[in-house]
């Protein structure tokens, strides 16, 4: 059985997504019919819209939605129609990353995330009689309704509105999960962030929940270094000041002990790692626009016991830290609502356009229309 549903289509690189109906079929064994009613947008989607993914297209993106689960197929005895899910990566939870405790390094990851194809190759939607890559991290979220994995999917059940919900499928539980999960950063440390965008925000919120005694944040905008403050950084500084890696060593009397690049650009990733003290951490967490993207380091910074890390959606298990965000949202320690601004869907666009020009840190489309996040 195909149900009729509405996607944004991705026809061509770096072209307009176009709104048209879709056949999706029903869900196999371990999936999940999912009525999307939000979906973030993220710094990785526009980064596979201009052709990094290099699969053939047409192809539906997105993968930060949250919905309300319709049917079930063989298999789920985990969730039921009428529960609320947030949808995140696909990990196979078998295998020795996984369980290992590291879903987000799943040996199967890149089959069932990137290839825009469930693991097995095929493709769940179908337009005009072909079919589109529609499984991009195992749901394509920019349309009404997706087929999500059981192991993507994770239950809600605190009233939290889905334009809150969903960007914490990969943006804010990438920036938290770096603080709290990969660094496990502990109360008195502090943390440099480069790039005060959705991850880099989220980050510094989470630096705040942990007791951080230095937040430093470095951007371009100072609009955002101004809401930096407000969610937790205790200094700023704009990304143009000069030499502004040896103030952030002056004021941390020689550097600190975690930093976080969010840009990802190659220079941005050096100034990094060089505001990293002796035995601290440099973790990379923005996604560079050529996958042979380099960057020069000093081997002498390294030779003195800093670590350069590269970290996927914060190492963190969805399962487990999402439902975490989610009670420090409610707690008013996480305020999601600080970052994310609501369209309708039908004005994907336009929420396109205000992200790349950084008019907007987290656009969320709202598939039911207008509203509030």
């Amino acid at each position: 059985m195909r149900h009729s549903v509405r996607a944004a289509l991705l026809q061509e690189v770096n072209g307009p997504f176009v709104i048209d109906e879709v056949e999706l079929e029903s869900p196999r064994s371990n999936e999940l019919l999912v009525r999307v009613t939000a979906s973030g947008i993220c710094h990785t989607d526009l980064t596979y819209r201009a052709g990094a993914g290099r699969f053939p297209l047409p192809a539906v993106l997105g993968h930060e939605g949250a919905g309300v689960v319709q049917s079930v197929g063989e298999g789920v005895t985990d969730f039921a129609p009428g529960d609320t899910v947030v949808l995140s990566y696909f990990s196979c939870r078998t295998c020795g990353t996984c369980e290992s405790g590291h879903p987000a390094y799943c040996q199967h990851g890149p089959a069932g995330n990137v290839s825009g194809a469930r693991p097995d190759g095929s493709f769940p939607m179908r337009w005009r009689g072909q079919p589109v890559r529609s499984s991009f991290f195992h749901q394509s979220s920019f349309a009404t309704h997706v087929l999500a994995h059981r192991h993507n999917a994770v239950k809600v059940d605190a009233p939290v509105s889905p334009g809150l919900l969903a960007p914490l499928g990969c943006g804010f539980q990438t920036g938290a999960g770096a603080v709290l999960e990969a660094f496990r950063l502990q109360a008195g440390q502090q943390l440099a962030v480069f790039g005060a965008g959705a991850v880099g925000l989220a980050a510094i919120m989470a630096a705040r929940v942990a007791g951080a005694s230095t937040v430093i944040a470095v951007d371009l905008s100072a609009e955002r270094l101004e809401l930096a403050r407000e969610l937790g950084a205790t200094d700023t500084f704009l990304a143009t000041e000069a030499d502004v890696t040896k103030t952030i060593l002056k004021r941390t009397r020689g550097g600190v002990d975690f930093a976080l690049e969010c840009v990802g650009l190659p220079q941005v990733l050096r100034q990094a790692f060089d505001v990293t003290r002796p035995l601290g951490t440099c973790g990379l967490l923005g996604l560079p626009g050529r996958a042979n993207t380099e960057v020069a380091l000093p081997m002498m910074g390294l030779l003195a016991g800093r670590r350069l890390v590269g970290i996927l959606e914060g190492d963190a298990d969805p399962k487990t830290f999402i439902p975490r965000l989610v009670s420090l949202h409610a707690e008013g320690r996480f305020p999601l609502e600080k970052l994310s601004r609501p369209y309708a869907f039908e004005a994907i666009n336009d929420a396109v356009h205000d992200m790349e020009t950084r008019t907007a840190i987290k656009p969320v489309l709202l598939m039911d229309g207008g509203g509030s996040a």
